[in-house]
């Protein structure tokens, strides 16, 4: 009987109630997030990244490039995931099959800035309208810089061109082929209007001369989406790691501080979001 009672504590002892699970990891940390400079330029990934990650477990890897260029590594398999802003090339990015679903996630706008002295004097002849600041610009031949990258930005410039039947070129135009913020300094040293859009110029406002000049027209509004890259373009495609992301981004708490993003020290978010 004492011998029973001797086994009976020992193996007691050795039982152990089972630990919770831990939570469930995807097998690839890790994704490709590839997007526009002016998210990355703007800090606003700095501020939202950390965030996934410590909410998540997994690691965005950013290639900031312009929109086409964005939208061409999700072509060629890439890049896991898109966050872009160029609505109509996007919708096709999907409709070719090269992307799963477009969502929309957040919007601000794009605005004209140039110098305090405004020789165009496009402040002045409209303030509200693009289509006529542009004219003004091309009429006077006042240096303006272009990204020249076929970014978003830049397909929205091209696109406002074409509408007053100009295909711009001369001493001029500066095609400069760099991001948002690479651009927006030329343009400060040349005392140059460019386009831009208004949360990479509110990130740089404090350390440039030029200032906005037109803003508020509907035709300056720029809204951006995130997309999944069709995972059957190869094996190497983080389906799992980019869904997770939309899932965040879209998410009611990534949307609060995307709406937060900026007001602190700019006075203004930089981004409104607009998931559905």
């Amino acid at each position: 009987m004492a011998l029973l009672i001797v086994l009976s504590l020992i193996f007691s002892g050795c039982t152990r109630t089972p630990p919770e699970e831990a939570p469930e990891q995807i097998e690839n940390p890790s994704f490709i997030l590839a997007t526009t400079t002016s998210t990355q330029d703007s800090g606003l990934l700095d501020d939202l990244l950390p965030v996934f990650t410590e909410d998540t477990g997994i690691e965005a890897k950013v290639v900031a490039v312009g929109t086409g260029k964005a939208l061409q590594m999700g072509v060629d398999g890439e890049a896991d995931v898109l966050l872009v802003h160029a609505k109509a090339a996007e919708e096709a990015f999907v409709a070719n099959g090269d992307g799963l679903k477009r969502f929309d996630v957040m919007y601000n706008d794009f605005v004209v800035i140039g110098p305090k002295s405004d020789p165009a004097g496009v402040s002045e002849k409209a303030p509200n309208n693009v289509i006529d600041a542009f004219t003004a610009i091309r009429e006077t031949q006042t240096a303006f810089v272009s990204r020249g990258d076929d970014s978003g930005t830049h397909k929205k410039e091209l696109s406002i061109w074409d509408s007053i039947g100009t295909i711009p070129s001369g001493d001029w135009y500066v095609s400069a082929g760099k991001g948002m913020g690479d651009v927006i300094q030329m343009a400060n040293e040349m005392l140059g209007y460019t386009l831009t859009d208004r949360a990479t110029y509110l990130s740089m406002a404090q350390g440039i001369e030029i200032i906005p000049l037109v803003e508020g027209d509907e035709r300056l509004f720029n809204q951006y989406g995130v997309i999944a890259v069709n995972p059957e373009k190869n094996e190497m495609i983080n389906a799992e790691g980019a869904q997770a992301f939309i899932d965040w981004i879209l998410s009611e708490k990534a949307q609060e501080l995307i709406g937060e993003y900026g007001i602190s020290e700019y006075g203004e978010p930089l981004f409104v979001p607009n998931a559905k």
